[in-house]
C-alpha cells in the first residue's frame, strides 16, 4: 500500500493565543494604529509548517464560543479560562482572512 501523506491539524485557537501573547509587551502596530501582532506571528508559524514539514493535508480548527459535549461531561471544562483580551479579539478576523487567502480549510 502506498504512503497516504501526512495530515496536520492546527489548533487555531491555541496558535492565535500564542501568537498574540508573543508580542504582548512589544506589539506590532500598522500605519492605521491597528495591532497586527497575532496575524503576523500566526502567519509566520503556518508558513514555517508548510515550508519545513510539507504536509499533504492541513486543516486549521478553532474553539467554538458555544458549549460542547465536553462542557456537558465536565462542567469545569475551561471554567477558569479568562475572557479573551479585546485587543486579541479584534485581530481574529484578520487571522481568518489570512487562512482563507491561503486556501486552508477551517
Amino acid at each position: 500500500m502506498p504512503p497516504r501523506g501526512r495530515l496536520f491539524l492546527i489548533d487555531g485557537s491555541a496558535l492565535a493565543y500564542r501568537s498574540y501573547f508573543a508580542f504582548v509587551r512589544n506589539p506590532l502596530i500598522n500605519s492605521r494604529g491597528e495591532n497586527t501582532s497575532a496575524p503576523f506571528a500566526f502567519t509566520n508559524t503556518l508558513l514555517k509548517i508548510l515550508r519545513e514539514e510539507r504536509p499533504e493535508y492541513i486543516v486549521v480548527v478553532f474553539d467554538t464560543s458555544k458549549p460542547t459535549f465536553r462542557h456537558a461531561k465536565f462542567p469545569a471544562y475551561k471554567a477558569t479560562r479568562q475572557k479573551m483580551p479585546s485587543d486579541m479579539k479584534e485581530q481574529l478576523p484578520r487571522i481568518y482572512q489570512i487562512i482563507e487567502a491561503m486556501r486552508l480549510p477551517v
